[in-house]
């Protein structure tokens, strides 16, 4: 936890109510999200129970799995979901737009919206993850054969949990972290990955403080639990008679019947709570307004929504159960460029979150009061443009001689750190030589050189690209990491070759 983030926790303690640690949102929403609340039966692995999914608030589709250790319901819960998902996912798929390649020499086609799902906390994008594992090789023909759906479903659900894996991805998001993206409450981080308790303290009702609509929204009685997961006491007292009473109907129709319109109304008063509250995060959501960066982000998911659509459309294999030595090296390094540039992008969107780069010194805020815009730097084998300014602040500046700077105001100008010079009154005098941003000639563009009196914010953080690693193909790798085999087949003592190791076996819905 940040300095500055436990301080709003401290502070919405003594408030009693939830304080905002960003000034705007730094994620994407669709006009139209799905939100999908699932609910797992405990003890089970990831065995679906139900689920509520829609794409407005009165739209909310209710799906159960009366018996969910049974393979048959699971999987017609699965068809029963992709009836749902896949139409909303194709709804995406219409017109495109061209986007310029390879410096303006090519072309390459987008869809103008992607998707985006909504669940209500990170063990939901965990659901969805497995159940994508547990449906992307299922065989439509042969033995055991499931309808089409359901594989087309599991990739889908692969793409969007490995898109939530992508830092600033906004396909598939979950609701608590969303929202503590931009909240600070009193209570510990597990405690607000429960939505109703999270809620409580960023809008709580009137009358009560942030502590007591948490406390109140953590009894099951009041708000069940959020999902994936169950509470025991309902696990005990109304679940396990109401899935035991379907499973004894046989073939009793009118039993069966009654049965399942129990256990339906059971699982509906267990989602709904959450279902609403899915909207009303999604209205707090709303009421913030978007960074300036989050439509280049959401750029990116279109992208990829779009190439893993080409992908299916061209007959592709379905995403391997895990990656080899080579491919999960260069997804590593995606991330972590991916988050890196989401950091400087939040921080260059919000200053709250920049000012926690204040504090630990990577940043600092400065009055210019001298400035020579005309300033021409000649030592070299020609003349350049090299205007120098100077800021005096009262913040610490913790950056070396030399360093270079970014102003998130003008991201296309770099500025090195000439002479950093203790001053009276704690303050600090820092020269900084501009570079970039001014033009071709020997004279700066009006308004492309800071001016005194000016207050500007300088900052080690960048938005400079930086170019992928380069990793070798498999087949240059040692067979340690994929490559090929520095021996032969392996034999054992009859003289015969070794047998192919048996297939792993797939999660329990196998």
């Amino acid at each position: 936890m940040s300095t500055l983030r436990a301080l709003a926790a401290a502070q919405a303690v003594a408030a009693g109510v939830a304080q905002p640690v960003a000034t705007v949102r730094h994620q994407h929403l669709s006009t139209r999200p799905l939100v999908l609340v699932p609910l797992a039966m405990a003890g089970e692995a990831n065995a679906p129970l139900a689920a509520m999914v829609g794409a407005a608030p009165g739209e909310g589709r209710l799906l159960i799995v009366p018996q969910p250790r049974n393979r048959d319901h699971r999987f017609a819960f699965a068809a029963e979901l992709a009836a749902t998902v896949l139409p909303y996912l194709a709804g995406h798929r219409g017109a495109t737009e061209a986007v310029a390649v390879d410096r303006g020499r090519d072309v390459r086609y987008r869809y103008l919206d992607a998707p985006q799902l909504l669940v209500p906390n990170p063990a939901g994008v965990t659901f969805l993850r497995l159940l994508g594992r547990s449906t992307r090789f299922r065989r439509v023909d042969g033995e055991y054969p499931v309808p089409p759906e359901v594989p087309l479903l599991g990739r889908w659900l692969t793409f969007l949990a490995e898109r939530a894996e992508h830092p600033g991805s906004s396909a598939l998001l979950a609701m608590t972290q969303a929202l503590t993206l931009h909240w600070a409450t009193g209570q510990s981080a597990v405690e607000d990955l429960h939505l109703p308790a999270l809620l409580g303290w960023i809008a709580p009702p009137a009358g009560l403080t942030g502590a007591e609509a948490a406390a109140r929204a953590e009894d099951p009685a009041v708000c069940p639990p959020a999902g994936p997961a169950t509470d025991p006491g309902f696990d005990n007292r109304l679940l396990a008679p109401a899935i035991e009473a379907y499973a004894a109907a046989g073939d009793d129709e009118a039993a069966r019947v009654e049965a399942y319109a129990r256990l339906e109304r059971l699982l509906r008063d267990q989602l709904t709570p959450t279902w609403d509250l899915m909207w009303r995060g999604l209205g707090l959501l709303r009421a913030l307004p978007p960074g300036a960066r989050v439509a280049g982000r959401w750029d990116g998911d279109r992208d990829a929504f779009t190439a893993h659509a080409e992908h299916i459309d061209e007959g592709g294999a379905p995403q391997p159960r895990r990656d080899g030595a080579v491919a999960a090296a260069a997804r590593l390094h995606r991330l972590e460029r991916a988050a890196a540039t989401y950091a400087v992008q939040r921080a260059y969107d919000d200053p709250l979150v920049l000012a926690e780069y204040r504090l630990t010194g990577e940043a600092f805020v400065g009055e210019v009061v001298l400035a020579d815009p005309a300033r021409v730097d000649d030592s070299g084998r020609r003349p350049v443009l090299r205007p120098r300014i100077q800021l005096v602040t009262t913040e610490p500046v913790l950056v070396p001689v030399g360093a270079s700077l970014c102003n998130p105001a003008r991201p296309g100008q770099k500025a090195r750190v000439v002479f950093v010079t203790p001053a009276a009154d704690g303050k600090t005098e820092v020269v900084l030589e501009l570079s970039g941003g001014m033009g071709r000639g020997l004279t700066a563009a009006p308004g492309s050189v800071p001016e005194v009196g000016q207050r500007l914010c300088y900052t080690t953080l960048s938005e400079a690209y930086v170019p992928s690693g380069a990793f070798p193909a498999v087949e240059e790798t040692p067979w340690t990491h994929g490559g090929p085999p520095d021996v032969g087949p392996v034999v054992v003592a009859d003289g015969a070759p070794a047998p192919e190791p048996e297939p792993e076996p797939d999660e329990a819905w196998a």
